[in-house]
């Protein structure tokens, strides 16, 4: 069974083509990471299938509703954490999860969640004293308090040291354990590479591969072996798209369902 759904998505703004009939699945439980340069048309693909952008074209199921016009019923099904995650400066997390909590009108222990997601002994600590990775982690509490059996993770660990990108590594990998399916972008490669079931990769509005992490080095790597050395992920994607995932620039408006 798949949680997303996509058929020959199209969407275009003039000349641009921004997302040029793709297609794709999330199975149920799984994790599927959506790599590709700036203005490769990741954030639109990802705003489509949130409902927050109409698109051109193309069949899109997510958790079976379409998500342009069933959007505020699918919303309660959906969690999201947006790159650059921010909340009020003053609040601390347990506050967050009670005030999302009121906003979705459901009743939740705040504490459990921050437990579930490692910041049960931050909680009473104001979200401008946080570090990087208890901001983000927050983020992943929020996006908990309706239960959602999706969620959408934009760049989650964008900007964190090395040590807090894994403790939030093994939130997410908590979340695919109890069954819940997750769309990921990301710009590490190594962090697709340890967390993803199934990789696309995107450039110029295009899928040029997709498959395991491992499917694709077998088929794009050098194919060599030596002591210690092993092609990558990210070898993969320099050969594919011919630049590393950092350099380029975003170029694609943003034009949003209000």
């Amino acid at each position: 069974m798949s949680a997303i759904e996509v058929t020959s998505l199209k969407k275009y703004y003039g000349q641009l083509k921004a997302v040029d009939e793709i297609s794709f699945s999330l199975t149920q439980g799984q994790i599927l990471s959506l790599l590709g340069p700036n203005g490769a048309g990741k954030t639109t693909t990802v705003e489509i299938l949130e409902g927050l952008r109409e698109r051109d074209s193309g069949d899109i199921k997510v958790l079976g509703m379409d998500p342009w016009r069933e959007g505020y019923k699918l919303h309660r099904k959906i969690g999201v954490i947006p790159q650059g995650f921010r909340f009020f400066d003053k609040a601390t997390p347990r506050e967050a999860v009670k005030y999302y909590a009121d906003l979705f009108n459901v009743k939740v222990d705040p504490d459990q969640i921050l437990r579930e997601v490692l910041l049960e002994d931050s909680r009473s600590t104001i979200f401008e004293n946080l570090s990087g990775g208890q901001k983000q982690k927050l983020g992943l509490a929020l996006a908990l308090v309706n239960n959602p059996e999706l969620f959408f993770l934009d760049e989650p660990t964008t900007g964190l040291d090395p040590q807090a990108r894994r403790t939030v590594w093994e939130v997410i990998t908590s979340l695919k354990k109890q069954g819940r399916s997750i769309f990921l972008t990301t710009h590490y490669l190594e962090e697709a590479e340890k967390l993803a079931d199934e990789v696309a990769i995107m450039n110029k509005g295009k899928i040029i591969a997709s498959g395991t992490p491992q499917e694709l080095i077998n088929t794009y790597g050098s194919g060599k072996r030596q002591v210690m050395v092993t092609d990558s992920l990210e070898d993969v994607f320099v050969k594919l798209v011919g630049t590393p995932i950092e350099d380029e620039g975003e170029n694609i408006d943003s034009k949003k369902k209000k």
